[in-house]
């Protein structure tokens, strides 16, 4: 699973680690997902290719789960594999494939719902910064 929640005042921290920074971004998406419905219980479904912008690091994580959060919110699309390809890191884009299906009310087990992204105590440490050399992000959630 390579992600955890973290008791925050209010919110809920997502800690997620890996081998490289892209697999963090998507094992937090993940965990935000799995957060709101338990992935175990839903197929891949659908895909969709996503290519988000930012202007450093913090804002690029922060675009990427809002972006993903506001499709759950619009489509109810819940991704339940998240690849990420790259990170660009001199423009500041990160590009992705999502595989989910539409939650649906009264089918799927509801958790608890993610109103929004936040930029509070967000960390991003690089392959070789974090616990066992590893990759980690750190995001709150707000619920």
């Amino acid at each position: 699973r390579r992600y955890e929640y973290k008791d925050h005042t209010a919110d809920i921290q997502i800690h997620a680690w890996g081998a490289t920074v892209e697999e963090c971004f998507a094992r937090a998406a993940l965990g935000m997902f799995d957060y709101m419905t338990p992935l175990d219980k839903l197929s891949e479904g659908a895909s969709r290719a996503r290519d988000e912008g930012a202007h450093d690091a913090h804002s690029l994580l922060f675009a990427f789960l809002d972006e993903l959060l506001f499709h759950f919110h619009t489509s109810m699309l819940v991704c339940t594999k998240i690849q990420v390809a790259t990170i660009d890191r001199t423009r500041w884009r990160v590009e992705c494939v999502a595989l989910g299906e539409k939650f649906v009310d009264g089918v799927h087990e509801q958790g608890t719902e993610i109103k929004a992204i936040t930029y509070s105590a967000m960390q991003i440490l690089e392959a070789g910064e974090g616990k066992d050399g590893c990759a980690e992000v750190f995001v709150i959630v707000d619920i």
